[in-house]
């Protein structure tokens, strides 16, 4: 289904309640939302967390509003909200993700799948959090440590196999990096990290500063899919597709599979895993006229 190739994420990282999934676990297979437990909880009525909590499908007609000067996605009419509460409306220039979003909802069945609403919590991300000076500071404070670690920032000489896909894949990216941002980037050949420039940290940084609310998500959710800035700066910046980051992030399991073999329900799973979250970050960037 349309939903189930778009993306695999779990929604619950914006919600502002660390207890959501014990109380989901509580009240998973109820049919009705239980109001006084929400309060209880401190959480928003909204109609995605009232999905969330009870795990299970209680709308019937899926729809797409025009309000404004943006779209709004409604369940049975009404609009849907972020899990803070705020109606999640998209500017017109993201119709496309706005009908991805709807189709997310429409293609639930009986049961509540989060691994199938990439959209719906990257978008929330970016309308709900991103927005937020504090929350969009400590995002970008927290991506740049990825790049001290950066996964493409590490070598590995002893496996001529390993080496030669690190070659093929890391060694051309790290290059665009440097020459896109006009910046040093230095590399390890041993599990130590290397030591990146100030001057470096600070143009990636700046960098950060310059993309709006739903770059700044994609990046996020990039980065965190692949452990690499460098990677999710590319998607950001259409340098990779969502294939050629994959392939970039997987350079050391693919060279372990191609000795060891594939370990089913695990390389397979996260071969998709992967795609769908870069898929949902790709499809966020996608603005029409």
């Amino acid at each position: 289904m349309l939903a189930q190739k778009l993306g695999r994420y779990s929604c619950t990282k914006a919600y502002p309640s660390s207890q959501w999934k014990e109380l989901a676990l509580r009240t998973c297979g109820r049919a009705r939302w239980n109001s006084s437990v929400a309060a209880a909880e401190g959480l928003p009525q909204t109609d995605t967390n009232k999905a969330e909590v009870t795990l299970r499908r209680f709308w019937k007609d899926v729809g797409l509003d025009q309000r404004g000067d943006g779209y709004a996605v409604t369940l049975d009419k009404r609009a849907l909200k972020t899990p803070s509460g705020n109606t999640l409306l998209l500017p017109k220039s993201k119709r496309l993700v706005a009908s991805l979003i709807a189709a997310e909802w429409d293609h639930q069945e009986t049961l509540l799948k989060h691994h199938a609403l990439p959209l719906t919590s990257i978008a929330s991300r970016a309308t709900d959090t991103l927005t937020e000076t504090s929350a969009r500071e400590e995002v970008e404070q927290s991506l740049l440590k990825y790049f001290e670690t950066d996964t493409v920032c590490f070598f590995d000489e002893n496996s001529e196999r390993l080496a030669r896909l690190q070659k093929e894949r890391w060694v051309p990216l790290i290059d665009w990096a440097r020459k896109t941002f006009d910046v040093e980037i230095n590399v390890s050949n041993s599990v130590l990290s290397p030591s990146q420039p100030t001057a470096t940290k600070e143009k990636l940084f700046e960098a950060m500063e310059s993309l709006n609310s739903w770059e700044l998500a994609a990046l996020e959710r990039a980065t965190l899919a692949t452990k690499s800035f460098i990677i999710g700066m590319a998607v950001v910046k259409r340098h990779l597709n969502v294939e050629q980051a994959a392939l970039a992030a997987s350079a050391e399991v693919d060279s372990q599979i191609q000795v060891w073999g594939e370990v089913e329900d695990t390389h397979d799973v996260d071969y998709q895993d992967v795609r769908r979250q870069l898929g949902s970050a790709a499809l966020l960037l996608v603005n029409e006229a």
